[in-house]
């Protein structure tokens, strides 16, 4: 079990980042937010969670332990594996996701793509009393490309995460015609409009 990782960022994706330890670069999946604390050539400490599958190892990276043991948590779960445990940690921010296994809050859960009614209900069933809401984490600000490269970047990330790339430009282009409506730069940057799509996305099921 690898528990963490501590070394220079190679480079940040829209879905992972690159650390180098011991002189191997590690390719970390993490969620947007997470990915907005770290900046090219500078240190990072991320705790991991190593996912082991036949073909495949993959190794997830979260700022802090609690949400690593959230995302682990969540995949004691039937149906729930490490795709959609990060899916619902990019939807939602620790903090929120486990007010809404306490509180079995239905609504807020089913925002996450891929988890419908049954599946909250599950959740909170199993999870609601193994979960205690903690401080949120302090916000760590995004750099902001411009506009067209941002929506590149989160159709991209998008189509990464399994939808069709009609269906994420469409979410893409939905969130930011509301945003300009409401003038509102909440979801300008990448890791905003990747979650707003996220959530829109979620509704559409």
């Amino acid at each position: 079990m690898i528990s963490s990782v501590c070394g220079q960022v190679l480079s940040v994706g829209l879905d992972h980042a690159v650390v180098e330890v011991g002189g191997v670069g590690l390719t970390v999946q993490a969620t947007p937010a997470t990915l907005a604390t770290l900046r090219r050539g500078e240190q990072a400490r991320l705790h991991t969670s190593l996912v082991v599958r036949e073909d495949s190892l993959t190794l997830f990276g979260f700022a802090d332990a609690q949400a690593r043991d959230l995302f682990t948590l969540l995949q004691t779960v039937s149906g729930i594996g490490p795709r959609l445990a990060l899916a619902a940690l990019a939807v939602l921010d620790p903090d929120k996701l486990r007010a809404a296994l306490a509180d079995g809050d239905i609504t807020v859960l089913t925002q996450v793509p891929g988890i419908g009614r049954k599946g909250a209900e599950r959740l909170t069933l199993e999870l609601r009393d193994k979960v205690t809401a903690t401080e949120p984490p302090a916000a760590h600000p995004a750099v902001t490309p411009g506009r067209a490269a941002v929506r590149a970047e989160v159709v991209e990330a998008l189509v990464g995460l399994g939808f069709a790339a009609r269906q994420a430009e469409q979410a893409v282009d939905k969130v930011t015609a509301a945003d300009g409506e409401h003038g509102d730069s909440g979801a300008a940057d990448t890791s905003g409009l990747l979650r707003a799509a996220l959530v829109t996305l979620g509704r559409k099921r």
